[in-house]
């Protein structure tokens, strides 16, 4: 039988292989570049064709809800949803040589920050989000409202989310949070993202009320037809401002509804609570998103 560390190297090696030579989706699947008109297969019905704004066509630029860990204005379709798992490795590789490194395989050997995410479509261009992490039992619930898609008139993506998170299971430490991320796509090869945020009582974890601002700055770039690189900064501008800003760069891949992330982090941060707070000053860890939707 394999053991638990054996069988998450096998899955991340299974998964770089696939970043590489994974196939592009159905030939059916069809795709279309932010304001241009809709591409509809011969299977489209024709109640879906006419629709000019359909939220379950593919999105070229922006195939996921997170950048890593900053959310992207990826909408969802109406009363579909999605399923998304977090996983952050313990092993800090910037604190050992290579060889230490190779001999845990690269972290997964040292435990790890595990969470889980299921989002639906209550209402068109709104989702009700909960999301479960292991880092101090946090459970966060949040909304996101799409208002605004990049599109012939309009030169931006807009999307609102506000959010509240409690560790211990939701008894301790309430921080709610309000975000705006406004989105750019240049062609259907980059997104750009910028995301003021404020968070409060950021400071919980130590018995102050403190909250803190941070404005978080990313993109995803698609480098071959179905992969791309991701990379992302949370820099605070105010208030509790413990560790170093939060940051993130990764690889993923996307295979029909699924997509793949393996990424590097500077810390173990999910929620907009954790993210307030920071990274670890020189610390890279290894980890991995991965999505699943059902539509």
């Amino acid at each position: 039988m394999v053991n638990g560390p054996e069988s998450l190297r096998i899955f991340v090696v299974a998964a770089i292989i696939q970043l590489v030579i994974a196939p592009s989706p159905g030939a059916a699947q069809t795709t279309q570049q932010p304001g241009s008109p809709q591409s509809v297969s011969a299977s489209t019905p024709p109640d879906q064709a006419a629709q000019p704004d359909d939220d379950a066509k593919v999105s070229l630029p922006e195939p996921d809800w997170r950048i890593v860990n900053l959310p992207t204005t990826l909408r969802l379709p109406k009363h579909r949803s999605s399923f998304e798992l977090t996983h952050r490795f313990n092993g800090n590789l910037a604190a050992q040589s290579f060889s230490q490194n190779l001999s845990n395989f690269f972290g997964l050997d040292q435990g790890a920050v595990i969470g889980f995410e299921y989002r639906y479509a209550v209402v068109r261009h709104v989702q009700a989000i909960v999301y479960r992490g292991s880092l101090g039992q946090t459970f966060e619930f949040s909304g996101k409202y799409d208002a605004i898609h990049q599109h012939a008139g309009a030169p931006l993506s807009i999307s609102t989310v506000v959010s509240v998170e409690g560790t211990q299971n939701f008894h301790h430490n309430h921080q709610p949070a309000v975000a705006v991320v406004f989105s750019r796509f240049i062609g259907s090869r980059l997104a750009v993202y910028g995301e003021p945020t404020y968070v409060w009582n950021a400071a919980s974890e130590i018995g102050s009320s403190q909250g803190t601002s941070f404005i978080g700055v990313g993109a995803r770039a698609r480098v071959l037809r179905w992969t791309y690189l991701v990379v992302e900064v949370s820099p605070r501008v105010s208030g509790y401002r413990p560790g170093e800003p939060e940051y993130g760069f990764g690889i993923e891949s996307r295979v029909g509804g699924h997509v793949f992330q393996l990424n590097f982090t500077n810390g173990s941060a999910n929620t907009p609570g954790q993210l307030a707070r920071g990274g670890f000053p020189n610390s890279l860890f290894l980890g991995f998103n991965l999505t699943r939707k059902f539509f």
